[in-house]
C-alpha cells in the first residue's frame, strides 16, 4: 500500500470489516520513516532516563510499590485508557490486570472496561456481580475468537469476582464498549423488549415490528451479505426502535439501561451499513465506530459516577492513530473533547518477542508470531537504552531534551489482527501522556479447555 494513497481499497475493507468484531487491525505493508539525523548527533537516552520510573515485573499479584510512580502520573483522572502494542502479548494483558488492581485498591477504579462488544461485556459483568455461572466458560463464550480469549483475561475476571465476593459494598465491573459484534444475541434483544412488554405493553407490538429481521444477528460478515439497501432499512428501523423506546419517557435504572441496549442495537445496525464496494468511505465507519465506543464510556461513567480502566489497542486509546487515513479519529480524541484532563491515555511499547495475530484479515487462526529487536531509528530502539528493562515515563513532565524527542514522530510498531506489517510514524507526546516500555514480551497464553 502506497503511504499517501487516498483509495483505501479492498484488502483494507477487510481489515475494517473484520475491526468489527472488536479487534483493531493495522493495514499491511507501510513505509517506515528514515532515521532522523538529529538523534545521530545527540541521544536522548540520558533525558528520558531521568524521567523514567522502574517497574519491578508485569505480572499481578505482586508487591505493587513500583506502581505508585504510575498512580502520581495518573493523578486524579477518572478514565485512564491503557493501550496495548499488540492485541496477543502476555506482558500487555497481565500488566493491563496489574495495573486495574492498584487502581481498585488504591485509586478508587471500579470498571475495566474492553474494546469488546456491549453485550459481551454485560454478559461478563452479569457474572462479576451474582457469581452465578463459571468463568472460564463465560470466557470462553464472550470471548471467543478474540484476541483476548486467552488465559490472562480469566486470570482478570476471576480476579473480579473474588474481589466482588469479598467487597459486596463496592463491586467492581466489566464492561464492553464497542459494537455490538461479531453477533447480538436474541437475549441481549430481550433486554430492550422484555423492558417494554413490563412498563409500556401497549409499545410492544410496535417494537417487534421494528425489530422484524434484524434480531437475532448471529454472524456479522453473514449479515453483511444481504444487500446493501436492505441494511439500510434494517438500520433504519432499529433507530425507529430506539425513538420509541426513548419516548415512553421512564425514568430510573431500568429505563436508562433499555435506553442503552436500544441504542447499541441501533449503532451496531449503522455500522453495518458500511458498503463493500465503496472503500473510500471506510474512514467515515471507523470514525463511527470510535466515537461509539468513546461515548459508550462517557455514558458509563456519567451514569455511575465510576473510575474506568479503559483497555484497547493504542490506536484507540491515543489522541491520534498510527495509520489515520482509515482512522481519522480516535476513541482517545473523543474522550478527550468531552473529558478534558479527565481523560488519560497511557501507551504501550516494546523492544522485541513474540505475540499473537493472524496472516488473514478475515477468518483463520490466531498464532505465534515474532520480531527481532527494534531497529536503530525507531522509537523502541532508543527506548531499550535506558538503563531500566521495564519503566514507566510520563510524557508531559519529561526533560527538555526528552520532550523534544518524544514530540518528533519515528518508526513505531503496533500489530493488530493481521501480521506483517511495518513500523509507522508516531511522536509518542503528541499520542499519549503517560508511555509504559516493556523490553520483552511473549505471546499470550492460550486459553485451557
Amino acid at each position: 500500500m502506497v503511504r499517501h494513497r487516498k483509495r483505501i481499497g479492498r484488502r483494507g475493507l477487510l481489515v475494517t470489516t473484520a475491526a468489527a468484531m472488536g479487534a483493531v487491525l493495522v493495514p499491511l505493508a507501510v513505509q517506515a520513516a528514515p532515521a532522523d539525523a538529529a538523534d545521530a548527533k545527540q541521544s536522548p537516552v540520558r533525558a528520558l532516563e531521568q524521567a523514567a520510573h522502574p517497574l519491578r515485573s508485569a505480572e499481578p499479584g505482586r508487591n505493587t510499590a513500583d506502581l505508585r510512580a504510575l498512580g502520581s502520573m495518573i493523578g486524579d483522572a477518572e478514565v485512564v485508557g491503557l493501550g496495548e502494542a499488540t492485541h496477543g502479548s502476555h506482558e500487555f494483558f497481565a500488566m493491563k490486570e496489574r495495573v486495574f488492581r492498584y487502581l481498585v485498591e488504591e485509586k478508587g477504579f471500579t470498571t475495566f472496561a474492553l474494546e469488546l462488544s456491549w453485550s459481551a461485556g454485560l454478559r461478563i459483568d452479569d457474572y462479576l456481580q451474582t457469581g452465578k455461572g463459571d468463568a472460564r466458560k463465560i470466557a470462553k463464550e464472550t470471548l471467543t475468537h478474540s484476541p483476548w480469549e486467552r488465559e490472562e483475561f480469566v486470570s482478570l475476571i476471576e480476579w473480579m469476582r473474588d474481589y466482588n465476593s469479598r467487597h459486596p459494598g463496592r463491586t467492581v465491573h466489566f464492561m464492553g464498549d464497542d459494537l455490538g459484534a461479531p453477533s447480538i444475541s436474541e437475549a441481549f434483544f430481550g433486554r430492550v423488549t422484555g423492558y417494554v412488554q413490563q412498563n409500556h405493553p401497549e409499545a410492544l407490538p410496535k417494537l417487534n415490528e421494528r425489530y422484524t429481521g434484524l434480531r437475532p444477528i448471529d454472524d456479522v460478515f453473514a449479515y453483511l451479505r444481504k444487500p446493501l439497501a436492505e441494511r439500510q432499512q434494517l438500520a433504519t428501523k432499529a433507530q425507529e426502535a430506539l425513538e420509541l423506546v426513548s419516548s415512553q419517557k421512564g425514568r430510573g435504572e431500568a429505563f436508562e439501561w433499555a435506553e442503552q441496549n436500544a441504542r447499541s442495537i441501533a449503532q451496531t445496525a449503522k455500522f453495518l451499513t458500511m458498503n463493500p464496494d465503496d472503500p473510500d468511505s471506510l474512514p467515515t465507519f471507523q470514525r463511527f465506530r470510535d466515537e461509539v465506543m468513546a461515548q459508550n464510556v462517557t455514558w458509563w461513567q456519567q451514569r455511575t459516577g465510576q473510575k474506568i480502566l479503559l483497555s484497547a489497542h493504542n490506536d484507540h486509546v491515543g489522541y491520534a492513530a498510527s495509520y489515520p487515513e482509515l482512522y481519522p479519529k480516535t476513541q482517545g480524541s473523543f474522550l478527550r473533547d468531552t473529558m478534558g484532563k479527565n481523560y488519560l491515555p497511557i501507551g504501550f511499547t516494546f523492544h522485541q518477542g513474540s505475540f499473537l495475530s493472524k496472516d488473514t484479515a478475515l477468518g483463520g487462526d490466531w498464532k505465534k508470531f515474532t520480531v527481532d529487536a527494534a531497529a536503530p531509528g525507531s522509537n523502541e530502539h532508543t527506548l531499550d537504552q535506558v538503563r531500566y528493562r521495564d519503566f514507566c515515563l510520563d510524557l508531559r513532565t519529561a526533560p527538555a531534551a526528552a520532550r523534544d524527542w518524544l514530540n518528533t514522530a519515528r518508526p513505531t510498531l503496533n500489530i493488530g489482527t493481521q501480521f506483517p506489517v511495518k513500523p509507522r510514524d508516531v511522536a509518542l507526546a503528541k499520542d499519549f501522556d503517560v508511555l509504559i516500555h516493556l523490553s520483552e514480551v511473549r505471546e499470550a497464553d492460550k486459553l485451557k479447555p
